[in-house]
């Protein structure tokens, strides 16, 4: 298996896409006027409490308050609340906490209107970004995460990924890092730790101690709001959460990035930095490697999968609704269950795939083709449960329904990937749209392996000139790919009065094969 990522920089806007097998399967964007990306703390102050909803509205500098729930205060807030006060005022330079008194923690079912109070300075920390019309939802219960650890000042607990296995590994891992965690602190022990030194997680521990530390010192006097702690550049904080010993290539279009991506690799794994590479080819780093293609392909109401099955993706302000469809796709020697189940277990990859790629959150209901062996949905359910454990958003699936819905709940922290497929009809004068012109490539080649299955002797394709060029100019041409995968050559015709995006298939007889 194949990992890489690809990064496309331009003045102001950074593109990171992750590739598996070659697959595009995340996009992320770092754009420099994103002042509120999650992880960011900022010192503010509190507008309102509202104690009918539990919550407080803060001013972070954002259009909308930021929105602060009493379950999202943390237990530590007495003492973090002490702490900023002694700090801002001067009256404490020590920020190691080792002699900081810790005040008893936090009533978890108390009232928000008894903990703080209206123009009260506090630290918070940005959870959510803000969504549609929604300000940033946000958290005083501090952690700045690192490569291995995540750091929980005013804490005396010792945390462990669950997805750590291994009791002897989960128990050495703690014994190691309780050893070397300072007074007043909390660690938790992230999934890439397993195996690691105690020196490579004990540098990662002074890292986060160190950002702790330029934090504090930004608090005397700071104005309100200021951001006072930044999470570290996007493609650090990527390579941070992603990056495993799996990736086979980093690939950057900038020298400068290319520097710094280069210096991260080095400090966190130095026997992977020869896989950082600068890419200064004059062909656009996207279009090199796909990327351009699949982003057309894979966004939008419709998305085309293999075999002629295709999903159709509906968003509303509370919900997402996939609906699967096997398209005209027919096979004899396999009855409708089975058919039923091998298109539910493509989609179930897709739809696994198209959550990371969107960042789909909230409420996913997906309607997948009926199926009436209770054993086929249990195995759509463990298909669907491990094409999505390499997903780092939280969320949950519920088992297939008899009538074949699968709901999912994912964490949604930032809002959705949205980008615009559509380009302007080249054949109408008023304003409407049709789907970008290299889709039409993708349907024509299903529809051709449609065709082939079925045995015609001979195929004719007519299409536009530009579509006929594309397919049949250069080295290897489309069609030459097409005459190596199905041993049969398929003539293309150009067809002045055809628009840009029709094209119709004919048999040797020149009858329209539908």
């Amino acid at each position: 298996m194949n990992n890489e990522l690809i990064v496309r920089s331009s003045s102001d806007i950074v593109d990171f896409a992750l590739l598996k097998d070659g697959k595009l399967i995340e996009l992320h964007k770092d754009d420099e006027d994103n002042n509120f990306a999650v992880g960011d703390i900022f010192i503010a102050k509190i507008r309102k409490v509202i104690p009918g909803l539990n919550a407080a509205f803060v001013n972070v500098g954002y259009e909308k308050d930021g929105f602060l729930h009493y379950h999202d205060l943390g237990p530590q807030l007495p003492s973090l609340l002490k702490f900023i006060k002694r700090v801002s005022t001067g009256k404490l330079r020590d920020y190691t906490l080792k002699d900081f008194p810790i005040e008893k923690d936090l009533d978890k079912n108390g009232s928000i209107a008894n903990a703080i109070k209206g123009n009260q300075s506090i630290l918070v920390q940005v959870v959510k970004e803000p969504i549609s019309t929604k300000g940033p939802r946000i958290s005083s219960e501090l952690s700045i995460a690192g490569r291995y650890i995540v750091l929980v000042p005013f804490s005396n607990r010792i945390s462990i990924s669950q997805k750590i296995e291994s009791q002897e590994e989960k128990d050495r891992l703690k014994r190691l890092v309780k050893s070397i965690t300072p007074k007043g602190f909390g660690v938790i022990i992230r999934t890439v730790a397993e195996g690691k030194k105690v020196a490579e997680l004990d540098s990662d521990l002074q890292n986060l101690l160190d950002r702790w530390t330029a934090m504090c010192k930004k608090l005397y006097k700071a104005n309100h709001p200021t951001k006072v702690l930044g999470e570290m550049n996007k493609a650090s904080s990527i390579l941070r959460d992603i990056f495993n010993d799996s990736f086979t290539g980093i690939v950057v279009d900038d020298e400068e990035m290319y520097v710094q991506v280069k210096d991260y690799v080095q400090q966190i794994a130095p026997k992977k930095e020869s896989i950082v590479k600068y890419y200064k080819n004059g062909v656009p780093i996207f279009e090199k490697y796909g990327i351009e293609r699949q982003i057309k392909t894979s966004f939008g109401r419709t998305v085309s999968m293999a075999k002629g099955a295709y999903l159709v993706i509906e968003h509303t302000e509370a919900l997402h609704v996939v609906d699967v469809n096997s398209g005209n796709r027919s096979n004899k020697e396999k009855n409708q269950e089975d058919t039923a189940l091998e298109v539910n277990l493509i989609s179930a990859q897709e739809i696994a795939r198209q959550l990371r790629l969107r960042d789909m959150g909230g409420i996913i209901v997906v309607d997948f083709i009926d199926m009436g062996k209770v054993e086929n949905r249990k195995k759509l359910y463990n298909y669907l449960r491990d094409e999505m454990k390499d997903d780092k958003a939280k969320h949950k699936i519920l088992p297939p329904s008899k009538f074949g819905l699968v709901q999912i709940t994912r964490q949604r922290v930032r809002p959705e990937r949205n980008i615009k497929t559509k380009e302007q009809n080249p054949n109408s004068i008023g304003g409407d749209e049709i789907e970008a012109p290299i889709k039409v490539v993708e349907r024509i080649n299903q529809d051709l392996e449609r065709i082939l299955k079925k045995d015609y002797k001979k195929v004719t394709l007519n299409a536009h000139p530009f579509v006929a060029a594309f397919l049949t100019k250069g080295f290897p041409s489309v069609r030459s790919k097409w005459f190596l995968e199905h041993k049969k050559w398929v003539k293309v015709l150009p067809r002045d009065a055809y628009t840009y995006l029709e094209y119709h298939f004919y048999d040797k007889d020149g009858n329209k094969i539908t």
